[in-house]
């Protein structure tokens, strides 16, 4: 139903990897600070140019959220919005790791139906549609089927590694995997390399749009810490509640443990 999105949303991925690729581990990559903690550089805002100008010029009707472009309130009125963050991972970005990825979802009526998560400097593309699966590079993948905590792998923030939060909890896990880009977190659980992803720390919609959208074709459960779905392109678009992604059975472990 939605295949040519998803094929559109993978040229456009691709095409804004090769963006990044250029200024990755370049010194034109210029950085500026939006806020406290929050670079930009001239890759993202180059990548997003071009997300833009290619999925609505290929899509003009829909809606458009994106973290480097001003938004509007104009996308609230559609049914169709693309939530897209071109590049996830920023910091890893600026210090030459390759733990960052170009996300991309498209939402229709609330919910992800399209998701493409893009790793340029490792080449893995995880890409879905709705009721279709997930496939990395062609290939079909799903969650992992763990079923006890000790015996799974979580991946989490570096910042929230570095600040200790994940410290009561290091003998909870088989291994708790601090990894830059929460899309590129997400990504690799979907495809069963890590069991469980978890933020404490609040996300905006285009950092975890496309990895929702992953996460649930690939049979996981994607759902904040109180048991709740999250419904896309809102007013509000920061998620402050701690999010969960694994399978239904980590599910419930994680969150009894976290509450």
């Amino acid at each position: 139903m939605f295949n040519e999105e998803l094929i559109a949303a993978k040229v456009a991925a691709r095409n804004a990897g090769k963006i990044l690729m250029k200024y990755y581990k370049s010194e034109d990559n210029k950085v500026k600070m939006k806020g406290i903690d929050n670079p930009v550089t001239i890759a993202d805002n180059e990548a997003d140019e071009y997300l833009s100008d290619f999925l609505i010029g290929e899509f003009p009707n829909d809606g458009w959220l994106s973290e480097e472009t001003v938004d509007t309130e104009e996308r609230l009125s559609k049914d169709r919005v693309w939530i897209v963050d071109p590049l996830d991972g920023t910091k890893e970005f600026i210090e030459g790791i390759p733990h960052f990825s170009v996300s991309i979802a498209m939402v229709y009526d609330g919910h992800p139906v399209v998701g493409v998560i893009y790793n340029p400097a490792t080449d893995e593309m995880f890409s879905c549609q709705k009721n279709k699966g997930v496939y990395l590079n062609g290939k079909k993948v799903n969650v992992g089927q763990k079923t006890n905590l000790l015996d799974a792998s979580i991946t989490v923030s570096r910042s929230e590694v570095k600040r200790k939060e994940w410290e009561p909890y290091r003998n909870d896990f088989k291994s708790i995997n601090p990894i830059g880009s929460v899309a590129y977190k997400l990504a690799l659980v979907s495809s069963g390399n890590y069991d469980i992803f978890t933020t404490i720390a609040p996300k905006n919609e285009w950092d975890i749009c496309a990895g929702d959208c992953l996460i649930s074709e690939a049979g996981g459960v994607f759902k904040t810490i109180n048991d709740k779905k999250i419904i896309y392109n809102q007013k509000k678009t920061l998620v402050t509640d701690t999010i969960i992604a694994t399978n239904s059975v980590l599910f419930d472990g994680v969150s009894d443990l976290l509450f």
